[in-house]
């Protein structure tokens, strides 16, 4: 299980937008397993909501891009880049995310060409879909 540390000599997010805490595994360019374990002292949950805290939709598919980006930038020739969002297309929110829950984020990358790609996208709570989609990324030069 790789941490927090070495996640962020693959990625350039930091706290408090690093949204992965660990990734199970990766694949250099093909997939990537990671985890948001979603604690109720999260930033986020001061204004969304404060009586009823509800993980965004948003940051699920920030921390489902991040976690896709392990999988591109963990490339040999894509180390030291960053990966930008190109689109996201299809994504659906099917469950709430909520505090104490652990969110299992994977990604299969089912197209490349060139520094622009797409990832298959699902992030699940207890075996039970949370968000679903496509994400497009483009890799840039940092």
């Amino acid at each position: 299980m790789m941490k927090k540390e070495e996640i962020k000599k693959i990625i350039p997010q930091r706290e408090p937008f690093l949204m992965i805490d660990e990734v199970e595994e990766y694949i250099p360019g093909e997939s990537a397993i990671a985890y948001k374990n979603v604690d109720e002292n999260e930033w986020y949950f001061k204004g969304h909501f404060p009586e009823n805290p509800i993980m965004p939709g948003v940051l699920i598919t920030e921390s489902l891009a991040q976690t896709g980006a392990v999988a591109i930038l963990s490339m040999e020739e894509n180390k030291g880049k960053n990966a930008l969002f190109g689109g996201i297309d299809k994504m659906k929110f099917k469950k709430m995310v909520l505090p104490g829950d652990r969110l299992k984020l994977e990604v299969k990358i089912i197209k490349r060409k060139g520094p622009i790609g797409i990832g298959e996208a699902i992030a699940t709570v207890d075996g039970k879909v949370a968000a679903k989609g496509e994400l497009t990324f483009a890799v840039i030069e940092q």
